[in-house]
């Protein structure tokens, strides 16, 4: 026979209390009297009673459940961000549930439909541009949004992230401060990129403030992927044969990059030495090991969730645009440029 699973009003008759009560013991324990409290606790410990997820949310309106929207499941970049994400989601009392969005206007659009049907209590929004019919659409199913890896300039949307220009900057300026000075760049080729222009201009930066303005030129472009990366560092050495470094905007475009040296038995870093940005898992185990600018990846999707539980709770979020810190790793893939006689 199948044993009846106990229900709050059994623990309510258990502890002689109201429903409510035993209700206000599980979410504001605070707010119940200590003897009270005490039997309630008591009569679920005795029930090996477990409250039912959707009773809650019908009581309080609400789900317990985070949505996430990221761009590219695939990207180990992405990995590290669910972790955190997921990790804060089981400390808050969330459960999370992930679209991949192939970057896909209409599958972006559709899956709001579906966090407003399966009454998410709010949607973190990863890495993209927050296009208006996207805004609109959350503005019109009422589900609050926060940004992360992301932002928006249009629209007042609380977002967690990194200062991608002085990080590009940062990398640039540690290739010249090695003795480069033939340096090229490979950046994403989307104009509707939010990382892109920012590392861009960074880039930028940095060669004008050390007088190599030529090597703004020496850009290519690619699309996310290492293959699109292993065509543009083609393209990139065809033209400029005589670079002695490269400034990736991804750690998967630095990977792509080295393959393509390595296939033109060109050294790294050797005769070339190669930066990326990210830092994620692969970074430390690729051949040679990644010199790259280390974004908190974990700690950006931790207070993605975290930010977005605050504005849930209280309705608003202290610091609206949070801005983490990133660093230089170095290891293997860079290396000082000998002088020339």
């Amino acid at each position: 026979m199948t044993k009846i699973k106990p229900t709050i009003r059994d623990v309510a008759r258990r502890a002689g209390v109201s429903i409510s009560t035993v209700s206000r013991v599980m979410n504001t324990p605070d707010t119940v009297v200590e003897s009270k409290r005490a039997r309630v606790l008591d009569a679920i410990h005795e029930l090996n009673y477990q409250p039912n997820a959707f009773a809650r949310g019908l009581i309080y309106k609400k789900s317990y459940t985070l949505g996430l929207l990221i761009p590219d499941i695939e990207n180990m970049y992405y990995a590290g961000m669910i972790r955190g994400m997921q990790e804060a989601c089981n400390k808050l009392g969330y459960s999370l549930m992930i679209c991949n969005t192939d970057r896909d206007k209409a599958r972006l659009l559709s899956y709001i439909d579906t966090f407003h049907e399966k009454q998410v209590d709010g949607i973190v929004f990863a890495s993209d541009k927050m296009y208006p019919e996207y805004y609109e659409k959350l503005l019109g199913c009422r589900i609050p949004c926060v940004m992360v890896s992301s932002h928006s300039d249009e629209y007042d949307l609380p977002c967690v992230e990194v200062d991608d220009e002085a990080a590009a900057y940062d990398a640039a300026a540690y290739l010249i401060e090695l003795g480069h000075r033939q340096i090229g760049m490979i950046g994403f080729n989307h104009h509707h990129s939010i990382a892109g222009p920012p590392r861009y201009a960074g880039f930028v930066r940095a060669m004008e403030e050390y007088g190599l303005t030529d090597n703004i030129a020496n850009t290519k472009y690619a699309s996310y992927y290492f293959e699109h990366a292993y065509e543009a560092a083609h393209e990139l050495f065809s033209e400029r044969p005589d670079l002695t470094a490269v400034f990736c905007v991804a750690d998967e475009f630095a990977m792509g990059t080295i393959s393509y040296l390595k296939d033109r038995n060109i050294l790294v870093p050797g005769q070339v030495s190669v930066i990326g940005f990210d830092n994620h898992r692969m970074a430390g185990m690729y051949i040679p090991k990644l010199t790259t600018i280390s974004q908190p990846i974990y700690d950006l999707g931790f207070r993605a969730a975290e930010k977005l539980h605050e504005l849930l709770t209280t309705g608003e979020i202290q610091t609206p645009r949070e801005v983490l810190q990133h660093k230089l790793v170095v290891r293997e893939s860079t290396r000082e440029r000998a002088a020339t006689t």
